[in-house]
Order: structure tokens, then sequence, then C-alpha cells
């Protein structure tokens, strides 16, 4: 009996030595529990990047990579390798882990993780992203793989840090955008200042200076209103037609198509920002030019001050800091509403310039000589119907027969209605107003065209009608009722942005 106890012993050491050797390594994220040598690698290459030793931990990953194609970790060990990268920072890292990321989206696209790896792609640009008059390359790409992000991966739970990201990087896109604009529109290059502020206010409308580039659009309209009237006159000028003139038709068509222009860019900074600090200005401007003064609704008005309110103030330590830093201030931007996920047609300043030489050339006279005689070319083109093809022996051939000339266009247009007539005898045919005989008697003062009535007016109308995406305002609606003068003083925030005011025309 005794000599059978160290045996037993013996055999319990065994087994109990058997149990310890055959347990399972659980790993948290794989959240599998295996032995396997590829298992192994896997961990291995985690706790290298624990300690930060990168070079380290992609040489075991790409180990189990090569050696176990078919391993349940492959997608892991992947997406390991560009972590390892984007973890050890740099120019040369981060361009690789962008390659990496890339990779895994291709070989697994249906996988939670790529979203994730979409993300840290736009994140990659986001962090080299410079200020608005730097660089903007890899704004731009940051702008279109956030966009990428939330068109591919509408339902993952990344998109809301995504929108705001991208809202951030559109901010300084649109900075820059603004910076160029004003530096034509101080340069009084209007018709590439009017496209580049155009094209702000259409492909960034959460920028924190909206208000601004509307107004200063509207100043560049109301610019081109007296640069047209500074034209030379067709008819008055000396010697008659000089290189340059236009009819007095075409100025004042030319001039009430701008005057329209600015009116309505006027009335979307009320109807659409009546918060910002422009609202002010632009509702002068409007009562100015005798145009209608819209009203904004109690759904726009909530919409800006909401984002108004979402915006921040840097203070002065990340002031000085960013001065000395490449990477932008992006404090101002909005953090609520949807960024735009595509650009509209990007408005040219060639395309400016087209459309009013279009409507000048419409209305252009016929070309003339020195004397104001118009230019007929003879023997060339077909000859005229009812007449024979003219012979080559004929020695006198006959004339062609007279043709009236035509009236000249400048002076058969009627007057515009602010062009001086002159003095002429009245007819006794024509026509008189209805106005009493009493020169004593005063008339009527004309009706104020700024104010609105509750129905609104045409102008006011269709401004609110623009707000509402191309749909008339239902008054029955109460986010689409118009918002009273209180509502808006009340809503509007006391400190200024220090707005440099420019000079009406």
């Amino acid at each position: 009996m005794l000599r059978r106890t160290p045996v037993v012993v013996l055999l319990a050491m065994l087994v109990l030595m058997a149990a310890c050797t055959n347990k399972k390594v659980v790993n948290p994220l794989a959240s599998v529990g295996s032995k396997q040598p590829d298992k192994v690698l896997f961990d291995r290459a985690l706790d290298a990047m624990k300690h930060n030793k990168f070079d380290v931990a992609r040489l075991t990953l790409q180990t189990l990579i090569n050696t176990y194609p078919d391993s349940e970790y492959i997608a892991r060990a992947k997406l390991g390798v560009a972590d390892s990268w984007y973890a050890e920072g740099g120019s040369t890292a981060m361009a690789q882990a962008e390659i990496e990321y890339n990779d895994f989206k291709t070989f697994f696209p249906n996988m939670p993780e790529a979203a994730e790896a979409q993300l840290k792609i736009a994140n990659i640009h986001y962090q080299e992203m410079e200020k608005p008059d730097r660089d903007y390359t890899h704004a731009l790409r940051a702008q279109e793989e956030y966009r990428n992000l939330i068109m591919q991966f509408p339902d993952s739970k990344l998109v809301p840090a995504a929108k705001q990201r991208l809202m951030e990087v559109q901010e300084v896109l649109a900075e820059r955008e603004y910076m160029v604009g004003r530096f034509y529109y101080l340069k009084e290059t209007y018709p590439a200042a009017i496209a580049r502020l155009q094209s702000v206010v259409e492909k960034y409308p959460l920028y924190s200076k909206a208000d601004e580039v509307l107004y200063m659009l509207g100043q560049s309209y109301e610019a081109e209103i007296k640069m047209t009237k500074s034209h030379p006159d067709c008819v008055t000028a000396n010697p008659p037609r000089p290189v340059g003139c236009i009819g007095e038709g075409i100025k004042a068509r030319l001039a009430d198509d701008f005057s329209k222009k600015a009116a309505e860019t006027y009335s979307r900074i009320l109807t659409r920002y009546p918060v910002m600090d422009r609202s002010d200005d632009a509702k002068a401007r409007l009562i100015a030019m005798h145009q209608p003064v819209p009203r904004p609704t109690k759904a726009a008005l909530a919409q800006n001050k909401a984002e108004e309110d979402s915006r921040r103030e840097s203070n002065l330590k990340t002031k000085v800091i960013r001065g000395f830093s490449k990477h932008p201030d992006v404090a101002q931007a909005s953090r609520v509403g949807d960024p735009p996920l595509v650009d509209p047609e990007p408005v040219s300043a060639k395309s400016v310039v087209e459309e009013v030489n279009r409507s000048m050339v419409t209305a252009t006279p016929p070309a003339t000589g020195k004397n104001g005689a118009s230019v007929e070319m003879i023997g060339t083109g077909a000859p005229p119907p009812g007449q024979d093809a003219p012979r080559s022996d004929a020695v006198n051939p006959p004339a062609p027969p007279a043709v009236p000339p035509e009236p000249d266009a400048a002076a058969a247009a009627p007057p515009a209605a602010n062009e001086l007539t002159p003095n002429v005898p009245a007819d006794a045919n024509e026509l008189k107003p209805n106005v009493p005989d009493d020169s004593s008697q005063a008339l009527p003062p004309p009706q104020q065209v700024n104010e609105i009535s509750t129905g609104g007016t045409p102008g006011g109308a269709s401004a609110q009608a623009e707000a509402n995406g191309g749909k008339p305002p239902d008054a029955s609606s109460p986010d689409q009722q118009l918002a009273d003068d209180s509502a808006i003083s009340s809503s509007k925030h006391k400190k200024k942005k220090g707005l440099k005011k420019v000079v009406p025309f």
C-alpha cells in the first residue's frame, strides 16, 4: 500500500501539468480563445504597439499575414499595420498609413472597421491642413475624404464626428475664397470679385462670415452700376461712337439688371442670416435703393441663431499659439446643421463678363462708317432675289436697287427713364397725364416701396421663397410665420466682429 502512494502522487502531478499546458489564452480584442501560433503572433504585435515598438509590431504582423494567409486574424493584422504607421506619426508614416488603410478598405469593404479606416484617412489630411492663406491641398483632400465617409457609410456611428470635421474644413476653405474675393474687390476688379464671392455663398452656407460675403457681393453689383453709367454715350460723345461707347438704352438695362441682383443679395442677408452683423446694413441699402425689405421666417431666425450660438471664441492664449502655428483656427466653425456634400457648378469671372457682353451685343447698333452712314459690301455673296447673276462680259453692269439706309438704333431707341429729353416743341396731339391744371396743387406722395404689409409684397415673397428652397412660405405653418422686429433684435449678438464699413455708392 505504501509502495503505491508515490505512484498515485506522480500520476496526479502529471494530470495537473497536462491541464495547465492545455489552458487557452483569451484575447479581449479578438474575443476568440485559441492556442494557435497565429494567435500568439497577434498578441505579441499588440504588446509591442503598447510599448511604442512600432517596427517590431509591423514585423510580427507581417509575419502572421505571410505565414497564415487563412487565419482569422488577417483582417485585424492588416488594420494593425496601418494603425502602427498612424500611431508613429510623421509625414512619411502618415503617407504609408493612408496606403495601408486604402488597402484594408479594398480587401474588406463590408467590415465595420472600414468606416474607421476611412475616418482615419480623412484625419490624416485634417492634421496636415494649413492656414487659409497657405497651401490648401490637404484641406481639399480632407473635405473629399469626409464626404466619402458620410456618403459611403451613412449608418456608421462615426458620421456625426465626420460632419463636424467637415464643417471645420469648409470654414477654412471658405475663408480662403473670401480672402481672394476681397482682394479683387479692393482692386476694383468686380467681375472676378463677383465670381469668387458668389461661389463662397453657394458652396459654404455655414461660413461664419457669410453675411459679410453677401454684403460685399451687393456692393460689387452697385459698383458695376456706377461703372456702367460712367461709360461714354454713343450719341452725345465727341467724336460720335467712340470705342467703348454704350447706348443709353443699354446702360439703363444693364443698370436695372445689376440693381436687381444687388437687391436680391441684400434680401438674402435678411432672410437667411438675420442675426448676423450685416443685416442692419443690408436693410439700409435696400431702403436707399427703394427696394422692398423682406422679413425672415421664424424657422430661419431660429436656425441662424442656433448657428451663431454654436460658434466658439478662441482665448488670448490660443490666438497667440495659432500665430506661430501653421494650422488654422477652426473655433468659428458652426457645430449645428448639415454641411453640403456636393459642390455646385463654379462661377468664373469669364462667365460674369460674357453674361454682360451678351446683354450688350443683343442691342448694339449695326456697324457704320466714319460719317455715320451704313457700310454695304457690293460684289460679294449671292445676288438679291429676282435678279440675274452678273455677267463677266458686261461693260456697265446694272446698278443695284437703292436700299434705304437703316435707322440708327441708338437714335431710334426710346429714352431711358433717367435720360434727359431735349427741348423740343410740344405736340398738340400728345397725350397728357391726369394732373390738375392748378400747378399750386401738390401731388400725393409716392407709395413707400420699402414697407411690407402682413401679406408681403412680390419682392418679399420671392425672397422668402428663395430662403425656403424655392417654395413659397406657408402662413399657416408656425415655422413659416414671419418674425417680428423684437424677436430679431433680441436674437442678435451684442458683440460685433469689428467689420469694416464699406462706403455705399
